[in-house]
């Protein structure tokens, strides 16, 4: 553990703590706000210092989608600055995009100088500086991130970035929204700070181990059982855990609407993207991180079915309204859920095991003819003018 101090700009000292905290890239649309921070890179750069590596984005929308993949790729968040309200409003669809994947985004914002006069470095020093100010800015994304706050001064700066960090890496994850004013960042003061951070993201949390149980009782007694799910494959470990769960009990897995890859395709228990057809079968329905498993006016599971919701966050609780029914709920990170329901279920297999197995054989022939389907589709839609989406999706 080390003090290290940063005597200069809180824009200097606000670069060196998001290297120090592995943040390795600022994706960025720039205005008149970024000033102190463009000689705060020029500095640390000639001085041979550690800052994130500046990435000039055209559009603030794929700035914040080039974030959100770079995390999908390494589980790092990193920094994405755009121009006070208006790079803000041009970035919505992306931030938008990252709550609803449960992504963590560091999404920042310049906020238009507040000081008129008196000299202050950062003060307003052009006519876009008044009419572009807003009363509250964070306003605009608020009801799609998980935390928003503007800096107020240099004495707060590591609490600050700690606990943005924190926050969106928490489950369940998603973006924050940090608005920095220019006569914040332009301000001269020696800041101090912690290497490394002594502000721990919060561990995961893990499933009620009497609760998985309780499901593992219903679907062993369930002669049926089928997975929906649609964001499950976030993590990419939790791939491996369900194809294992999938395969060793015989469970079909639905992808409804997928924003992940949950399962791949040439798994025998991947029964595609559309659970209705299992639906009128399944006495057990498993809902994995999936938000809407099924449209109740369309087809809904059977009146008697057992239904069992898994996530970090089953009840979806920044949903306004979602009142899909609910026989048991098991809040939890993905992956220990999966460890734990897969243990849960190998203590039940000796008495299941000829349902089972009965269970694997009609999905092999049920997957067989649904793959047949497909193929058809294909060869028929093939040299379709214009293109079929069936064709592009193959």
């Amino acid at each position: 553990m080390a003090v290290k101090t940063v005597d200069g700009t809180v824009a200097d000292a606000y670069l060196e703590l998001l290297a120090d905290r592995g943040v390795d890239y600022l994706f960025a649309n720039a205005g008149t706000d970024f000033a102190p921070l463009i000689e705060a890179m020029s500095k640390i750069e000639i001085n041979g210092g550690k800052l994130p590596k500046p990435v000039t984005v055209p559009h603030e929308n794929v700035a914040v989608s080039m974030a959100l993949g770079y995390y999908l790729a390494t589980g790092k968040p990193q920094l994405v600055m755009v121009h006070v309200n208006v790079g803000t409003a041009n970035a919505i669809c992306g931030v938008m995009n990252a709550w609803r994947g449960n992504v963590p985004i560091l999404f920042s914002a310049g906020r238009t100088p507040y000081s008129e006069e008196g000299g202050l470095l950062g003060q307003r020093s052009g006519e876009i500086h008044w009419p572009q100010e807003m009363r509250d800015q964070g306003s605009m994304v608020r009801e799609f991130v998980k935390w928003d706050y503007s800096l107020p001064n240099s004495q707060v700066l590591e609490t600050t970035v700690d606990r943005a960090i924190n926050i969106a890496m928490s489950e369940p994850k998603g973006p924050i929204y940090l608005t920095l004013p220019r006569e914040v960042l332009a301000e001269k003061a020696s800041v101090s700070y912690q290497s490394p951070s002594r502000h721990r993201t919060p561990s995961a949390p893990f499933p009620d181990l009497n609760a998985v149980d309780e499901a593992a009782a219903m679907i062993a007694k369930a002669k049926n059982p089928m997975i929906i799910t649609s964001s499950a494959g976030r993590d990419e470990a939790d791939v491996a855990k369900l194809a294992a769960l999938a395969e060793a009990f015989a469970i079909p897995v639905v992808q409804r609407k997928p924003r992940y890859v949950a399962l791949p395709t040439d798994h025998p228990m991947h029964l595609g993207f559309t659970p209705e057809a299992l639906m009128k079968e399944s006495d057990c329905v498993i809902v994995i991180e999936c938000d809407v498993p099924w449209i109740p006016s369309k087809r809904a599971p059977n009146a008697d079915a057992k239904i069992i919701h898994i996530g970090v966050d089953p009840l979806f609780s920044q949903y306004p309204i979602r009142g899909f029914p609910c026989d048991l709920a098991i809040s939890g990170v993905l992956g220990g859920t999966l460890d734990a329901l897969t243990q849960a279920l190998a203590t039940r297999i000796p008495a299941a095991r000829d349902q089972v197995e009965a269970r694997r054989a009609r999905l092999a022939a049920t997957r067989a003819e649904q793959r047949e389907q497909w193929a058809a589709t294909i060869a028929k839609v093939r040299d379709a003018k214009p293109m079929s989406p069936a064709w592009i999706t193959h």
